[in-house]
């Protein structure tokens, strides 16, 4: 009996990058594949959602961004180590096709990818390419890219294949979209995992400065950061407002399918699951993301008229607080959104991946 083929991938400790890598596993194990994940202790808490048949190694992530001298001097041999390490693991359990996801903790395994001149590629979730994936852009067979236009080094051409969503989030692509009125009407608020701060700072006294007869009808569902969640709960009780506060949702896509509207940073998989479920959404990108990534991120929402863009400079109580009454007390235009939302969505990108995939496994190597 043949030995089922391997897909080695490779992904950083966010939610932007472990999200797709959980899309492209779930739908390679149904094709046959085996799937190995490296990633890192902090990678690691997003694999709650992965399928049980993934084999999950954690390497150490060594990152030239934090420590002291000593620390940074040793970096490199973390790296090599963590390299010499995944190409013992590959030569005893040859992977067909080698997919990192962006992050320091794909250093490992792309390197040995590389030098062992394995079938690989690189998706690349946001607007602007991470530190890590700039660097393999130009050593990698195929550039995938979530979000279009992306700006690529010279002489790197991309593939636009969207952003891979998981699949609860397929299964309510274009759900129907109740829009606001009379009647219990909910928002979901979603902070990400850096810079949720701002949003819990602005957000509940926004909710609560909408005029009474909308606000009597909101309810409530917002992710806040364990440090914030206290205050923030606390707010809304004395506010009389029901709301769900935790630091995880890890039923977002129904709490999606299920809001009239959605407030949230533009990471690469919030825009992703916005425009494929089909939500009006008012987006603050996080300002201090890379080469600001987020914004770039929201450009195609904001375009298709299915999103209001606040800048972090200009994202204040009575800022928010206009636009979700805007949203909220006109039916139709709120309808309109949703439907462009949809324009822009991509609930085929998990295909697409599974195609570059397969294309570079048949390839001659």
């Amino acid at each position: 009996m043949t030995k089922q083929p391997l897909l080695v991938m490779a992904a950083g400790g966010t939610g932007g990058h472990m999200f797709p890598a959980q899309a492209l596993a779930e739908a390679m194990l149904r094709k046959g594949w085996r799937v190995k994940l490296s990633t890192d202790a902090r990678g690691a808490r997003y694999t709650g959602g992965f399928p049980h048949s993934v084999e999950i190694e954690q390497v150490s992530s060594a990152t030239f961004a934090r420590g002291g001298i000593l620390a940074k001097a040793g970096v490199p041999f973390r790296i090599l180590g963590g390299v010499v390490s995944a190409m013992n693991k590959m030569r005893k359990d040859p992977p067909m096709v080698v997919v990192g996801f962006g992050g320091y903790p794909t250093i490992p395994a792309m390197g040995a990818a590389w030098l062992m001149k394995l079938p690989r590629m690189i998706h690349e979730q946001n607007g602007v390419l991470g530190r890590v994936n700039q660097k393999f852009a130009p050593r990698v067979d195929v550039v995938a890219c979530g979000t279009w236009p992306t700006d690529l080094p010279t002489g790197v051409t991309g593939e636009p294949v969207g952003n891979p969503v998981r699949a609860a989030v397929r299964e309510r692509a274009g759900a129907a979209y109740i829009p606001p009125g009379d009647y219990p009407m909910s928002i979901l608020v979603m902070g990400g995992s850096q810079g949720a701060r701002i949003l819990s700072d602005v957000v509940p006294a926004a909710i609560a400065a909408l005029p009474p007869e909308i606000l009597r009808n909101i309810r409530v569902s917002h992710q806040a950061r364990d440090e914030d969640g206290a205050r923030v709960t606390d707010f809304y009780a004395e506010h009389g407002i029901s709301a769900d506060v935790q630091p995880f949702f890890h039923d977002v896509p129904a709490r999606m399918s299920e809001a009239q509207l959605v407030i949230s940073r533009s990471g690469a998989s919030s825009v992703a699951d916005i425009s494929v479920i089909g939500r009006p959404s008012i987006l603050i990108p996080f300002a201090a993301a890379t080469a600001d990534h987020q914004t770039a991120n929201a450009r195609g929402l904001v375009d298709a008229g299915a999103a209001i863009l606040i800048p972090e400079s200009r994202f204040s109580v009575d800022a928010l607080a206009e636009q979700m009454t805007t949203i909220l007390s006109q039916p139709h235009a709120a309808e309109a959104m949703a439907q462009a939302a949809l324009s822009v969505g991509h609930p085929d990108a998990t295909d697409a991946l599974v195609a570059l995939v397969e294309r570079l496994a048949s390839k001659d190597h």
